[in-house]
């Protein structure tokens, strides 16, 4: 079977997708870079909400023991049945340069004395104390949630960035542009064979027509 000669369609339709694969590893390096940015200044929020947490854990530990030492747990038991459910957690969603992060609410964990639901006459400044510094702790879980929850999201699709890029790069991009030079060489070959036969063609028909 004849080999299938290439034709100057193909070359053409070749440097076309030779030029969108090398617009689009620009476009996805852009991408690259710009999701390191976001995820050094999410990192840098990561590591003080953490610190943040531990600390507020460790008031929130300070001040139940305050409440223990004053109150029987069993009272601290049913001072925490009466408290009124917290607001509720709504969870949505934000987009990070193509990435879908978690956006937690909360509406604000924080609570007047009143808006907790137990009575004020039968408690101590260290169970409200308590209290509130709980809601604080709880405040602080939540955005560790949510700002660690993103920095995964953002590393998974850097991760999966990189990888493109790398494909285009050392992959797509060099194996499209040896064919359309061994395409382009090719055709020249073809080019250079016709016209050298059209060449001796011509000498022919001109010898034929002088004798």
């Amino acid at each position: 079977m004849a080999d299938v000669k290439p034709t100057r369609s193909e070359l053409i339709k070749l440097k076309k997708r030779i030029k969108m694969a090398v617009s689009g590893h620009k476009l996805l390096k852009k991408k690259r870079d710009g999701l390191i940015l976001e995820f050094f200044e999410v990192l840098k929020k990561a590591k003080t909400a953490r610190s943040d947490l531990v600390l507020a854990f460790g008031v929130a530990s300070e001040r139940i023991r305050a409440a223990r030492a004053l109150h029987m747990d069993q009272d601290l038991y049913s001072l925490s049945l009466a408290v009124k459910p917290q607001q509720e957690i709504s969870m949505a969603t934000k987009n990070i340069m193509g990435t879908v992060v978690p956006s937690i609410s909360s509406g604000g964990m924080q609570r007047s004395l009143a808006e907790r639901g137990y009575g004020l006459l039968t408690t101590s400044s260290a169970v409200n104390e308590t209290a509130a510094s709980y809601e604080q702790l709880t405040e602080q879980v939540l955005l560790v949630a949510e700002v660690e929850t993103t920095i995964r999201k953002l590393l998974d699709e850097i991760e999966k960035t990189k990888r493109r890029v790398n494909a285009l790069e050392f992959e797509v991009i060099p194996r499209m542009v040896r064919t359309r030079n061994h395409i382009a060489f090719t055709l020249e070959e073809i080019e250079r064979e016709t016209t050298f036969r059209t060449k001796m063609i011509k000498r022919k028909l001109a010898r034929k027509a002088a004798s």
